[in-house]
């Protein structure tokens, strides 16, 4: 059971600066989507950064030492539904793949323990792995 004094409520606001870019506002900081990469990039990135993240937390805990660890991320997706093109695929991301490669003073099996830990742990993919109900709404100003 989650106690109400651990769950953090993100609330971010978005701002349509062109059809491609968006402004969005943390409350702490701004960054657009569609300057430097687009939304799906954003998203990709956002999986690789909550891995590393969550692995140098869990790594901590296990007392292992990570000396150096890099992450690729791979997807496909069918534009065509998103350009409003008749299509049997899905407008989203089919599937991830993700490599991490890490230089630790850890053996095999410690490695693992460790894998598992992040996959366990892990905020981000945890969203993606697991359907999170999703509320889209309009109002007209």
């Amino acid at each position: 059971m989650t106690r109400p004094d651990t769950v953090t409520t993100y609330e971010l606001m978005g701002e349509r600066l062109s059809p491609k870019r968006t402004r969005i506002d943390t409350g702490d900081a701004e960054f657009v989507v569609g300057k430097d990469v687009n939304p799906v990039e954003y998203f990709l990135g956002a999986v690789l950064g909550c891995l590393n993240s969550t692995a140098t937390m869990v790594a901590r805990d296990l007392d292992l030492e990570i000396d150096d660890m890099e992450m690729t991320v791979r997807g496909d997706v069918d534009y065509a539904s998103y350009r409003g093109e008749p299509s049997e695929a899905r407008p989203g991301l089919t599937d991830l793949d993700v490599t991490i490669t890490v230089d630790a003073d850890a053996d095999d099996k410690e490695l693992e323990t460790w894998l598992a830990a992040v996959e366990d742990r892990c905020p981000v993919t945890d969203n993606v792995a697991h359907a999170t109900p999703l509320n889209v709404s309009v109002e007209s100003t």
